[in-house]
């Protein structure tokens, strides 16, 4: 990568920029190239100039992010500043704010403008470009059911314009390409009093204090919820801890003690470590249930070594 020409850009364009710092885990290995767009056109020239054979990785504040060590292949793309965390409260409870923007602030934002039904996403880490990506939510609501469309480029540079339809979704994904990187979203809720919104917001954020290890180096809920094919829906954190994973530990990584499915850092783990004791916790829940957790958390990269299961 370091021999290769890049386009030329406005924005910020480091070779060999380590990744640890932009996720939440803090862990993770170097970038080819780091892109920091000044602007959706900065982007846009970028991506249209941009080889076709260089890969193209967007990510946000990397809530829900293993960068394995060995660092990634092709250009990482960071949507960052306040060119892409717009936010405006529009007519008929509408809401728009940029893939950049924070799930919790698009929420305090739209109870301020006394638009409800986005309340969730104060209990939602990340950004709305990772929201769109995986469908995001929490307590019994999810970004389909407030998304009316979305501005994405392509890997061309194209602006492309997607209803809510379009995007498929289904339990923390959708099915569009994923060469599509989002630019922003409008959102639809209804009118209530501002305070009401806020108390239900509080309500959420003291719910997840509580049951949560938000203060710690996380990822967010490691893996997805199970459904059999009896269409039972089973709980991943009660799955882990029947198992007996909860607090288990390899390196610097640990399980964690208040809630089962969540990996923490504890403060010297590596990449390989946090996806390693996750391929452990696979293992034992296959062992003791027989079902096959699915990694809701992405992982990215080059590995150093391998975790010990797949």
């Amino acid at each position: 990568m370091s021999d290769l020409s890049l386009p030329r850009v406005r924005g910020q364009l480091l070779r060999g920029e380590i990744l640890a710092p932009f996720t939440w885990f803090r862990v993770g290995g170097p970038a080819d190239a780091l892109f920091i767009p000044a602007d959706a056109e900065d982007l846009g020239q970028f991506l249209s100039a941009l080889p076709e054979e260089v890969s193209v990785l967007p990510i946000g504040v990397g809530s829900n992010l293993i960068v394995r060590d060995g660092g990634v292949p092709g250009v990482v793309i960071r949507l960052a500043g306040r060119q892409f965390a717009q936010i405006e409260g529009l007519d008929d409870a509408r809401l728009r704010a940029g893939a950049g923007a924070l799930d919790s602030m698009v929420a305090k934002a739209a109870a301020k403008a006394g638009i409800a039904g986005l309340e969730f996403f104060v209990g939602v880490p990340g950004t709305i470009g990772g929201a769109l990506t995986m469908n995001a939510g929490c307590y019994g609501r999810e970004t389909c059911d407030v998304l009316v469309e979305a501005t994405a480029l392509n890997r061309r540079g194209e602006r492309v314009t997607l209803r809510g339809a379009d995007f498929g979704f289904s339990y923390r994904r959708n099915a569009l390409p994923e060469e599509l990187i989002f630019i922003d979203a409008l959102f639809q809720g209804h009118a209530d009093d501002p305070s009401a919104i806020a108390a239900r917001m509080v309500e959420i954020t003291e719910r997840r204090e509580s049951a949560q290890p938000i203060r710690e180096k996380t990822g967010g809920s490691t893996f997805k919820n199970p459904e059999l094919d009896s269409g039972e829906k089973l709980s991943a954190w009660k799955l882990v801890d029947e198992a007996g994973m909860r607090g288990a530990r390899r390196g610097g990584a640990q399980v964690s003690e208040k809630h089962a499915n969540f990996l923490i850092n504890t403060g010297a783990a590596t990449a390989a470590d946090i996806e390693g004791l996750g391929e452990d916790v696979r293992a034992a829940v296959r062992a003791k249930h027989g079902v096959d957790l699915q990694w809701e958390i992405k992982r990215v990269g080059r590995p150093v070594s391998s975790p010990s299961a797949t």
